[in-house]
C-alpha cells in the first residue's frame, strides 16, 4: 500500500483545476484557488457541445493548458489513455506508471467522467480523491486493477502525473495566461473538438441548444456551473492583480468587476426552471458582456508591455 497522505482535491466544480490545486499544495504551493485558476488559463476557458451535453468542461484541447499549469510550478506527464476497446495489458501498463509516480512521492490524477487526484493505491486498486461527496456517481473512491468497473459502461480516461516545477515570473503568468484568454475567443477553432465551440461559439451553441429544448437539460446546468465559477475566479484573480501590479491596477479592477458580472448571468442560467427565452436572452447579454471583456484583456496586456 502506498498514501501521499497530504494530498487534497478541493471541491472546485472546475475539477481539472482542483487536481491542479490540490497538486500545487502538496508541493507546498501557497497561491490562490483564482491564482490557479487565471494563470493557468482555465478562468478564460468556454466550451460548449452543440447538443449541450455535460461534457463541455472536459473534451477540448489540452496542448496549451499544460505550459501555463508549469508556468506555475507545476509540470504535467500524460501517462496514457484508455477506453472501452483497451487491452488488459494497456490499462495495466498505466496502472503501472501511475504506481510508479506515487512510489516516487508524484501525485497523479485520472479524468473520466470527470477528473480525481490519485492518492494511493493498495493491493486491489487504486485511491482516487472524491472532491464532492462519498455517493458521487461519477467521483468513485477507486479504481479496481484490471476491470475498471467503478467507471462503469463508458469508459475514456486519461492519466497524469505532477511533478514540482521552477515557476515562473508573475509578470510571465500573467502575459502568457492573457495572450492564451485572447486566443480562446480570436481563433477558437485551434481550441475546440468537432461538434463543440468555444469564446463567441460556445454562446452561440448554447444559446441554439436553449433554443431547441436542451436548456432545461443537466449538461446545460453543469455548463452554466463550471463556467460561471471560472468567470467568478477571473473576477478575483484580477482583483488580486489590482493590489500587485500597480501599473494597471485600474484596468484590473474594471476587468475584476466585469467578469464578476458576467458569472452572476451564467449562475442565473443554470436554474433548469427559467423560461427559455430569458435563458437565451441572459446568454446573449453575457456574450456582449464577455466580448466587451476580452477586449479589454487585450487592453491591458498592451499596457503591461509599454
Amino acid at each position: 500500500m502506498k498514501k501521499l497522505d497530504s494530498l487534497r482535491q478541493p471541491p472546485f466544480n472546475t475539477c481539472l483545476v482542483g487536481v491542479v490545486k490540490g497538486a500545487l499544495d502538496y508541493y507546498g504551493g501557497d497561491k490562490s484557488a483564482a491564482a490557479v485558476f487565471g494563470g493557468s488559463g482555465h478562468a478564460f476557458l468556454m466550451n460548449i457541445n452543440d447538443q449541450l451535453c455535460p461534457s463541455g468542461p472536459y473534451c477540448w484541447k489540452y496542448g496549451e493548458f499544460y505550459p501555463l499549469v508549469r508556468n506555475l510550478g507545476l509540470e504535467i506527464t500524460e501517462l496514457g489513455f484508455c477506453h472501452n476497446g483497451s487491452t488488459p495489458e494497456e490499462r495495466a501498463a498505466v496502472e503501472r506508471k501511475v504506481r510508479e509516480h506515487l512510489d516516487q512521492g508524484h501525485p497523479c490524477a485520472v479524468g473520466n467522467m470527470d477528473n480525481q487526484l490519485i492518492y494511493g493505491y493498495d493491493d486491489s486498486r487504486l485511491l482516487l480523491a472524491q472532491p464532492w461527496c462519498a455517493s458521487c456517481d461519477t467521483t468513485p473512491p477507486g479504481l479496481s486493477y484490471g476491470t475498471w468497473a467503478e467507471f462503469g459502461k463508458e469508459i475514456h480516461a486519461t492519466f497524469w502525473a505532477f511533478q514540482k516545477a521552477p515557476a515562473a515570473d508573475e509578470a510571465k503568468v500573467i502575459r502568457d495566461s492573457l495572450s492564451y484568454a485572447l486566443d480562446l475567443h480570436r481563433n477558437p477553432g485551434n481550441h475546440s473538438l468537432e461538434h463543440y465551440g468555444m469564446g463567441p461559439a460556445a454562446y452561440d451553441n448554447w444559446a441554439k441548444a436553449v433554443e431547441t429544448g436542451h436548456g432545461a437539460s443537466h449538461g446545460s446546468w453543469w455548463n452554466a456551473t463550471v463556467w460561471s465559477e471560472c468567470r467568478a475566479m477571473a473576477g478575483a484573480w484580477f482583483e488580486e492583480l489590482a493590489q500587485r501590479q500597480g501599473k494597471v491596477a485600474s484596468q484590473a479592477r474594471k476587468l475584476g468587476s466585469g467578469y464578476k458580472e458576467i458569472a452572476a448571468r451564467l449562475e442565473k442560467v443554470s436554474n433548469k426552471d427559467m423560461d427559455a427565452g430569458e435563458k437565451v436572452r441572459i446568454i446573449g447579454e453575457a456574450k456582449t458582456m464577455e466580448q466587451e471583456a476580452i477586449g479589454n484583456v487585450g487592453k491591458l496586456l498592451q499596457a503591461l508591455d509599454r
